[in-house]
C-alpha cells in the first residue's frame, strides 16, 4: 500500500456525490481541499470524524478549506448519511474503489491478527494547484478538524 507524499500531485478523480452529482479534482481548482477517507458511513468512527469535521466547518472554510469525504459506500447511503447527521460538505461515493486505490487508502489491514483488504482512514490537505500538502495517516475521528488544522501550522 502506498500513500502519496507531501508534494505530489494528487490524483485526478471522478465520482459520484451523495446527490448524484459527478464530482472530480478539478471541480476544486484554486481551492484547497481536505479529502478525508473513512471506512462506512453511519458507523461510530466514521460518524465522530465526520460529525466533527461538519462541527467545525465554519472554521475550515474561514480557513479556506473546502472538505470531501470518500468511502466505497452507495451513492444512497452517503446521502442517508450526510442527511441524519445534516453533513453539509461533499461525501464520494467510490464504489469500484478507483479513487481509495489512487490515493493509497485501500490496502492490507490487521484486526486481531486477521489481514484483510479495507480503507484505511487517511486525510490528505490538497493545496491550490492540485499539490498534497499535509498527509495525515493516524486520524483523530473526535477531534480531526483541530488536527488538521493544527498540522497546517506546522
Amino acid at each position: 500500500m502506498a500513500y502519496l507524499n507531501v508534494g505530489d500531485k494528487a490524483p485526478e478523480f471522478n465520482a459520484i456525490n451523495q446527490d448524484g452529482d459527478e464530482i472530480n479534482l478539478t471541480n476544486f481548482a484554486g481551492k484547497k481541499v481536505i479529502l478525508y477517507f473513512y471506512p462506512k458511513a453511519d458507523t461510530p468512527g466514521c460518524t465522530a470524524e465526520s460529525c466533527n469535521l461538519r462541527d467545525n466547518y465554519t472554521d475550515l472554510l474561514g480557513n479556506g478549506y473546502e472538505v470531501v469525504g470518500v468511502s466505497a459506500d452507495t451513492q444512497m447511503k452517503q446521502k442517508k448519511f450526510a442527511e441524519k447527521y445534516n453533513l453539509p460538505f461533499i461525501l464520494l461515493a467510490d464504489e469500484n474503489k478507483e479513487v481509495l486505490k489512487a490515493y493509497g487508502a485501500w490496502g492490507l489491514k490487521k484486526l486481531y491478527g486477521r489481514e484483510y483488504e479495507g480503507i484505511i482512514r487517511t486525510t490528505y490537505v490538497i493545496d491550490e494547484e492540485g499539490k498534497i500538502e499535509k498527509v495525515i495517516k493516524k486520524v483523530k475521528t473526535k477531534d480531526h478538524a483541530a488536527q488538521i488544522l493544527e498540522a497546517m501550522q506546522s
